[in-house]
């Protein structure tokens, strides 16, 4: 019996192979699981389509990913924060003090836990890495300012 596999499964192959088992370990064990289904001409068109639509989702995704990296690239945030005397900022300036910055300068939201730095500690202007996700960083620059 032919079976499409849906999952990997050690010793047999990949998920999305066509394999060629025995009719018992194919129903009772393969099937009966849910490591994969009868390799029907109607499954394997569903398959297919299901890829298709799959990698048309990535591209999509990848591009909006390519855009969002170029608005943040020409971006720069201005955060005003109270100073002492000897011109050292109080605190920092937080990745939380970031996202909320970004998202009411730009109307852009992210995630803290994407942006790749530490607590900014001192006045000027500062450039973060942001993880946005399938291998893509984007720049942010970051102007903090006495308030």
């Amino acid at each position: 019996m032919k079976v499409l596999l849906i999952k990997d499964v050690k010793n047999l192959g990949k998920a999305g192979e066509v394999k060629e088992v025995k009719d018992g370990y194919g129903q009772n064990f393969l099937i009966a699981k849910g490591f994969a289904k009868a390799a029907t001409n109607e499954v394997l068109k569903k398959y297919e389509s299901d890829k298709k639509k799959e990698m048309e989702n990535l591209r999509f995704e990848l591009a909006n990913l390519e855009k969002l990296k170029e608005e943040l690239g020409k971006i720069t945030l201005e955060i005003s924060k109270p100073v002492g005397a000897n011109g050292n900022l109080f605190g920092g300036v937080t990745k939380d003090e970031i996202t909320h910055a970004l998202k009411e300068q730009t109307h852009i939201e992210i995630d803290k836990k994407t942006l790749e730095c530490d607590t900014l500690k001192s006045l000027g202007l500062h450039e973060i890495s942001i993880k946005l996700g399938h291998a893509i960083h984007a720049k942010l620059n970051i102007n903090i300012k006495a308030q």
